[in-house]
């Protein structure tokens, strides 16, 4: 059986995403998160809390990633009114928010899962597969003509809410300039200085967060050699 991302090959409809997140590089990165894992496509792309409603609603997504941070409502509010709605997409919250209350409200309104950012593909990943297995035992449950479940099965569908360690930024990176790091390396691969360049960094600063993403396996690295001079780092996104 084929995999890809690391999730086995499902032959069950993949489950639809609607990525939302008010900026167009971060949400190009989230997508392409998704299309690397198994079992999941991306319907579609809002970046405001309007579009976000009129989406959900249209398209009845399975999954939402939902940034906090929105430019007209907040990604908790977009929730409620989801909710109120009628729309029932598991919503993950996507966001560089660590703020305790908004982590309270997230898990109040619903929200099956709170991810920081910058996240590697594999803290997606995982959060996916839980939402998979999750809807795949009611499911399971559902076609067997089950009326009541047991204590085991209820177990394993809430089991969507546990936590997966993320792993923090070293002291001195930000969440912020990280997302923009790996939205630059979404478009290709970059050396340092050329980091530094488009995001007004320094060079030592760019070097930082790239062997960062490195070290966490969100990126790769590799030297290329020139006729002349030392060999250069080049970086790039890791591939499903």
């Amino acid at each position: 059986m084929s995999s890809v991302g690391g999730m086995p090959a499902d032959p069950s409809p993949p489950l639809r995403v609607l990525v939302v997140d008010d900026d167009f590089l971060v949400a190009k990165v989230h997508t392409g998160f998704v299309e690397q894992v198994e079992g999941f496509s991306v319907v579609g792309s809002a970046r405001d809390g309007a579009e976000a409603l009129r989406l959900a609603e249209r398209e009845r997504p399975d999954v939402v990633l939902l940034d906090v941070h929105l430019p007209d409502l907040s990604g908790l509010e977009v929730l409620r009114r989801m909710r109120a709605a009628g729309v029932t997409s598991d919503v993950l919250m996507v966001t560089a928010e660590r703020d305790v209350d908004a982590v309270q409200q997230a898990q109040a309104a619903g929200a099956v899962g709170y991810l920081v950012k910058p996240f590697t593909r594999d803290d997606l990943q995982a959060r996916l597969a839980d939402v998979r297995r999750a809807r795949s035992r009611l499911d399971a449950l559902a076609s067997a003509g089950e009326q009541a479940a047991e204590q085991s099965d209820i177990d394993q569908v809430f089991g969507v809410r546990a936590e997966h360690g993320t792993t923090p930024l070293p002291k001195g990176l930000n969440r912020q300039t990280g997302d923009l790091v790996l939205a630059a390396l979404a478009d290709g691969e970059l050396s340092a200085t050329e980091c530094a360049e488009q995001l007004g960094l320094s060079r030592v600063t760019a070097r930082r967060y790239l062997e960062h993403f490195v070290e966490t396996g969100a990126a790769t690295a590799r030297q290329q050699y020139g006729r002349v001079g030392r060999p250069e780092r080049r970086y790039a996104l890791r591939a499903g």
